[in-house]
C-alpha cells in the first residue's frame, strides 16, 4: 500500500506558474505507475499527466501539452507536477493517484488506480 499527501496548490494569476507535489509513504514506492488527476466543480475528474515508475515514459491529456511536465523522484519517493502558462480552465482540486505497475497498460481513468490522495486546490484568476 501507499499514502498519498499533494501540496503545492494556490491562487496564482493567469500565465503563471506553480508546481505541486506528491509524497508517497509506504513500501515500494518504485513499483507505481503514477498519475495526477485533476476535478473541476460540476466536472468529472480528468486524467492530467502519467509516469512510468522509471520515469522513462510520461503522457499528457492534450489541453496541457507543452504547459506541464509531470516528474519522479524515487529517491525521494514524490512525484511532481510542474504546471507553467496556467489559464483559468486550469482551475481544479488536483489529486495524485497511484497504481501498480503493469508495463501493458497507460492507465488514464479514475477506476484505473487504487490509491489517491486527499488534493490539493489550484485557483487561476483571468
Amino acid at each position: 500500500q501507499v499514502q498519498l499527501v499533494e501540496s503545492g496548490g494556490g491562487l496564482v494569476q493567469a500565465g503563471d506558474s506553480l508546481r505541486l507535489t506528491c509524497a508517497a509513504s509506504g513500501r515500494g514506492f518504485n513499483n507505481y505507475f503514477m498519475g495526477w488527476f485533476r476535478q473541476a466543480p460540476g466536472k468529472e475528474r480528468e486524467f492530467v499527466a502519467g509516469i512510468r515508475r522509471s520515469g522513462g515514459g510520461t503522457y499528457y491529456t492534450e489541453s496541457v501539452k507543452g504547459r506541464f511536465t509531470i516528474s519522479r523522484d524515487n529517491a525521494k519517493n514524490t512525484v511532481y507536477l510542474q504546471m507553467n502558462s496556467l489559464k483559468p480552465e486550469d482551475t481544479a482540486v488536483y489529486y495524485c493517484a497511484a497504481r501498480w505497475y503493469d508495463p501493458r497498460v497507460v492507465p488514464s481513468t479514475t477506476t484505473d488506480y487504487a490509491y489517491w490522495g486527499q488534493g490539493t486546490q489550484v485557483t487561476v484568476s483571468s
